[in-house]
């Protein structure tokens, strides 16, 4: 079921906003900066497979301490071969540390006194 031109009109307007209004969200939720490295993604697999292999160890050794250490080891595997990037990702931006500063909450009290002040006028 097609929009209707009032609809298209209305979701074009809210898309305009958005990107003109929270371009830090559009940037922080868009595209990654960076494709994740093979070798980096290889990495992390063969470390979290060798943490299941300390963890069936544990098991059959029946030391629990080798079956946590083996899970630890596989849990850093695991976020290794699924995490973005570092290096390569774009500077922050000079404004952002002061965007960091402020609670989540004088944000959003920030944006709803610029928006009540764009109504008025």
């Amino acid at each position: 079921m097609p929009l209707s031109e009032q609809e298209q009109r209305l979701l074009e307007e809210m898309e305009r906003s958005l990107y003109h209004n929270d371009a830090d969200f559009v940037a922080s939720v868009g595209t990654p900066h960076g494709r994740p490295k093979v070798r980096t993604v290889v990495v992390g697999i063969l470390i979290a497979i060798l943490g299941v292999a300390v963890i069936v160890t544990g098991v059959v050794l029946r030391l629990p301490i080798v079956g946590i250490a083996g899970f630890v080891l596989m849990f850093v595997g695991v976020l290794m071969a699924i995490s973005s990037p570092r290096r390569g990702a774009a500077a922050p931006a000079p404004a952002e540390p002061t965007h960091q500063r402020a609670s989540f909450m004088d944000r959003m009290n920030e944006r709803w006194d610029k928006r009540q002040d764009g109504h008025e006028e």
